[in-house]
Protein backbone atom coordinates (compact mmCIF):
# COMPACT_ATOMS: atom_id res chain seq x y z
CA UNK A 1 0.00 0.00 0.00
CA UNK A 2 1.22 3.81 -0.75
CA UNK A 3 2.29 5.81 2.02
CA UNK A 4 -0.44 8.40 1.36
CA UNK A 5 -2.58 7.15 -1.40
CA UNK A 6 -5.07 9.84 -3.44
CA UNK A 7 -8.08 8.50 -1.00
CA UNK A 8 -6.37 8.95 1.75
CA UNK A 9 -4.92 12.69 0.79
CA UNK A 10 -8.18 13.29 -0.57
CA UNK A 11 -10.64 12.73 2.35
CA UNK A 12 -7.62 14.01 4.62
CA UNK A 13 -7.82 17.52 2.64
CA UNK A 14 -11.40 18.00 2.97
CA UNK A 15 -11.30 17.11 6.76
CA UNK A 16 -8.87 19.93 6.88
CA UNK A 17 -10.97 21.79 4.84
CA UNK A 18 -14.27 21.29 6.30
CA UNK A 19 -12.02 22.17 10.05
CA UNK A 20 -10.67 25.17 8.66
CA UNK A 21 -13.99 26.94 7.29
CA UNK A 22 -15.60 25.90 10.75
CA UNK A 23 -12.96 27.57 12.90
CA UNK A 24 -13.06 30.89 10.68
CA UNK A 25 -16.98 31.06 10.72
CA UNK A 26 -16.87 30.64 14.09
CA UNK A 27 -14.79 33.07 15.17
CA UNK A 28 -17.19 35.23 13.76
CA UNK A 29 -20.12 33.84 14.84
CA UNK A 30 -18.86 33.16 18.77
CA UNK A 31 -16.95 36.40 19.43
CA UNK A 32 -20.58 38.55 19.67
CA UNK A 33 -22.23 35.45 21.56
CA UNK A 34 -19.07 35.10 24.00
CA UNK A 35 -18.67 38.93 24.30
CA UNK A 36 -22.65 39.18 25.36
CA UNK A 37 -22.66 36.03 27.93
CA UNK A 38 -19.47 37.60 29.75
CA UNK A 39 -20.80 41.37 30.11
CA UNK A 40 -24.50 41.35 29.27
CA UNK A 41 -26.73 41.60 32.26
CA UNK A 42 -30.01 40.13 30.18
CA UNK A 43 -32.13 37.67 32.29
CA UNK A 44 -31.87 35.44 29.42
CA UNK A 45 -28.14 34.64 29.93
CA UNK A 46 -28.97 31.40 31.64
CA UNK A 47 -30.81 30.52 28.78
CA UNK A 48 -28.66 31.55 25.88
CA UNK A 49 -26.09 29.69 27.63
CA UNK A 50 -27.78 26.64 28.08
CA UNK A 51 -28.64 26.84 24.23
CA UNK A 52 -24.96 27.52 23.56
CA UNK A 53 -24.02 24.27 25.42
CA UNK A 54 -26.12 21.99 24.65
CA UNK A 55 -24.39 20.48 21.82
CA UNK A 56 -21.77 18.89 25.10
CA UNK A 57 -23.85 16.92 26.19
CA UNK A 58 -26.72 15.96 23.37
CA UNK A 59 -25.69 12.63 21.74
CA UNK A 60 -24.33 13.64 18.18
CA UNK A 61 -26.56 11.23 16.38
CA UNK A 62 -29.74 13.18 18.20
CA UNK A 63 -28.25 16.76 16.95
CA UNK A 64 -27.66 15.02 13.61
CA UNK A 65 -31.11 13.62 13.35
CA UNK A 66 -33.02 17.22 14.24
CA UNK A 67 -30.35 18.70 11.39
CA UNK A 68 -31.10 15.95 9.12
CA UNK A 69 -35.30 16.87 9.49
CA UNK A 70 -34.20 20.64 9.13
CA UNK A 71 -32.09 20.34 6.23
CA UNK A 72 -34.00 18.55 4.89
CA UNK A 73 -36.12 20.21 1.69
CA UNK A 74 -39.36 18.68 2.61
CA UNK A 75 -39.09 20.74 5.36
CA UNK A 76 -39.72 24.49 6.11
CA UNK A 77 -36.24 25.73 6.15
CA UNK A 78 -34.40 22.83 3.34
CA UNK A 79 -37.73 23.77 0.61
CA UNK A 80 -36.18 27.68 1.07
CA UNK A 81 -33.08 27.33 0.53
CA UNK A 82 -33.58 24.88 -2.07
CA UNK A 83 -36.52 27.02 -3.71
CA UNK A 84 -35.15 30.34 -3.41
CA UNK A 85 -31.34 29.84 -3.38
CA UNK A 86 -30.80 26.73 -4.97
CA UNK A 87 -29.07 25.26 -2.06
CA UNK A 88 -29.58 21.74 -0.66
CA UNK A 89 -27.66 21.27 2.80
CA UNK A 90 -28.52 17.26 3.37
CA UNK A 91 -25.64 14.99 2.06
CA UNK A 92 -23.78 18.12 0.76
CA UNK A 93 -20.17 19.94 1.53
CA UNK A 94 -21.92 22.76 2.91
CA UNK A 95 -24.52 20.58 4.92
CA UNK A 96 -21.24 18.85 7.00
CA UNK A 97 -20.10 22.79 7.62
CA UNK A 98 -22.75 24.25 9.07
CA UNK A 99 -23.85 21.50 11.54
CA UNK A 100 -20.05 21.31 12.28
CA UNK A 101 -20.27 24.95 13.25
CA UNK A 102 -23.58 24.44 15.59
CA UNK A 103 -21.75 21.34 16.72
CA UNK A 104 -18.65 22.99 17.86
CA UNK A 105 -19.94 26.26 18.91
CA UNK A 106 -19.30 25.46 22.36
CA UNK A 107 -15.72 24.72 21.64
CA UNK A 108 -15.44 28.51 20.55
CA UNK A 109 -17.86 30.54 22.68
CA UNK A 110 -16.71 29.27 25.74
CA UNK A 111 -12.93 29.43 25.37
CA UNK A 112 -13.80 33.20 24.12
CA UNK A 113 -15.99 34.08 26.90
CA UNK A 114 -13.75 32.61 29.60
CA UNK A 115 -11.15 35.00 27.72
CA UNK A 116 -13.51 38.07 27.77
CA UNK A 117 -13.94 37.50 31.76
CA UNK A 118 -10.52 37.46 32.45
CA UNK A 119 -9.94 41.02 30.70
CA UNK A 120 -8.63 43.74 33.41
CA UNK A 121 -12.00 46.09 33.41
CA UNK A 122 -9.42 48.62 34.21
CA UNK A 123 -8.26 48.57 30.31
CA UNK A 124 -12.14 48.72 29.48
CA UNK A 125 -12.92 51.40 31.56
CA UNK A 126 -9.79 53.83 30.43
CA UNK A 127 -10.88 52.72 26.59
CA UNK A 128 -14.13 54.53 27.54
CA UNK A 129 -12.66 57.73 29.72
CA UNK A 130 -10.12 58.14 26.47
CA UNK A 131 -13.90 58.09 23.88
CA UNK A 132 -13.06 54.88 22.61
CA UNK A 133 -16.85 53.34 22.05
CA UNK A 134 -17.87 49.46 22.43
CA UNK A 135 -16.83 47.99 18.71
CA UNK A 136 -13.73 50.41 18.70
CA UNK A 137 -12.75 49.19 22.31
CA UNK A 138 -13.21 45.44 21.30
CA UNK A 139 -10.80 45.49 18.37
CA UNK A 140 -8.48 48.09 20.13
CA UNK A 141 -8.32 46.74 23.51
CA UNK A 142 -10.09 43.38 24.51
CA UNK A 143 -9.04 40.58 21.69
CA UNK A 144 -5.59 41.98 21.33
CA UNK A 145 -5.13 41.68 25.03
CA UNK A 146 -6.93 37.61 24.80
CA UNK A 147 -4.71 36.04 22.45
CA UNK A 148 -4.51 33.04 24.30
CA UNK A 149 -8.09 32.07 24.47
CA UNK A 150 -8.61 33.29 20.75
CA UNK A 151 -6.08 30.88 20.36
CA UNK A 152 -7.65 28.22 22.97
CA UNK A 153 -10.89 28.21 21.23
CA UNK A 154 -9.59 28.08 17.74
CA UNK A 155 -7.26 25.07 18.08
CA UNK A 156 -10.25 23.57 20.18
CA UNK A 157 -12.28 24.19 17.80
CA UNK A 158 -10.28 22.68 14.60
CA UNK A 159 -9.48 19.77 16.62
CA UNK A 160 -12.82 18.67 17.79
CA UNK A 161 -13.78 19.09 14.11
CA UNK A 162 -11.70 16.84 12.42
CA UNK A 163 -13.01 13.88 15.03
CA UNK A 164 -16.73 14.48 14.41
CA UNK A 165 -18.86 11.17 13.56
CA UNK A 166 -22.22 10.86 14.53
CA UNK A 167 -23.46 14.27 13.34
CA UNK A 168 -21.19 14.66 10.01
CA UNK A 169 -22.25 10.69 9.35
CA UNK A 170 -26.50 11.72 9.69
CA UNK A 171 -26.00 14.92 7.77
CA UNK A 172 -23.01 14.36 5.02
CA UNK A 173 -23.51 10.67 4.83
CA UNK A 174 -19.95 8.97 2.52
CA UNK A 175 -19.73 10.76 -0.50
CA UNK A 176 -16.22 10.98 -1.62
CA UNK A 177 -14.30 14.19 -2.35
CA UNK A 178 -17.58 16.13 -0.86
CA UNK A 179 -18.60 14.56 2.39
CA UNK A 180 -16.48 11.59 3.49
CA UNK A 181 -14.11 13.23 6.13
CA UNK A 182 -11.78 10.74 8.17
CA UNK A 183 -13.61 9.72 10.85
CA UNK A 184 -16.44 8.56 7.91
CA UNK A 185 -13.60 6.96 6.37
CA UNK A 186 -12.24 5.12 9.40
CA UNK A 187 -15.62 3.71 10.64
CA UNK A 188 -15.95 2.35 6.82
CA UNK A 189 -12.65 0.79 6.57
CA UNK A 190 -12.86 -1.41 10.19
CA UNK A 191 -16.20 -2.40 8.84
CA UNK A 192 -14.29 -3.52 5.63
CA UNK A 193 -11.51 -4.95 7.98
CA UNK A 194 -8.96 -2.68 6.12
CA UNK A 195 -6.97 -1.88 9.34
CA UNK A 196 -3.90 -0.38 7.78
CA UNK A 197 -5.82 2.20 5.78
CA UNK A 198 -8.24 2.68 9.25
CA UNK A 199 -4.30 3.04 10.72
CA UNK A 200 -3.35 6.17 8.66
CA UNK A 201 -7.01 7.67 8.83
CA UNK A 202 -6.43 7.31 12.68
CA UNK A 203 -3.04 7.71 13.16
CA UNK A 204 -2.95 11.53 11.01
CA UNK A 205 -6.05 12.49 13.60
CA UNK A 206 -4.11 11.94 16.61
CA UNK A 207 -0.67 13.12 15.42
CA UNK A 208 -2.71 16.54 14.43
CA UNK A 209 -4.95 16.94 17.08
CA UNK A 210 -1.62 16.20 19.41
CA UNK A 211 0.57 18.51 17.57
CA UNK A 212 -2.25 21.38 18.08
CA UNK A 213 -3.10 21.22 21.28
CA UNK A 214 0.91 21.23 22.40
CA UNK A 215 1.53 23.91 20.27
CA UNK A 216 -1.43 25.78 22.26
CA UNK A 217 -0.02 24.79 25.48
CA UNK A 218 3.62 26.02 24.68
CA UNK A 219 2.58 29.52 22.78
CA UNK A 220 -0.04 29.81 26.20
CA UNK A 221 3.05 29.43 28.35
CA UNK A 222 5.22 31.55 26.34
CA UNK A 223 2.09 34.75 26.55
CA UNK A 224 2.14 33.97 30.51
CA UNK A 225 5.50 34.43 31.16
CA UNK A 226 5.87 37.32 29.04
CA UNK A 227 2.92 39.13 31.14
Amino acid sequence: MELFNPQFTETMALTFKVALLTTLILLAIATPIAYWIAYGKSRAKPLAEAIVNLPLVLPPSALGFYLLLAFSPRNAFGEFLERYFDVRLVFSFEGIVLASVIFSLPFMTNALSAGFAQINKTLIEAAATLGAGRVKTLFRVILPNMKPAILTGAVLTFAHTIGEFGVVLMIGGSRAGETKVASIAIYEEVESLNYALAHQYAGALVVVSFLMLLAVYLINRSFARAA
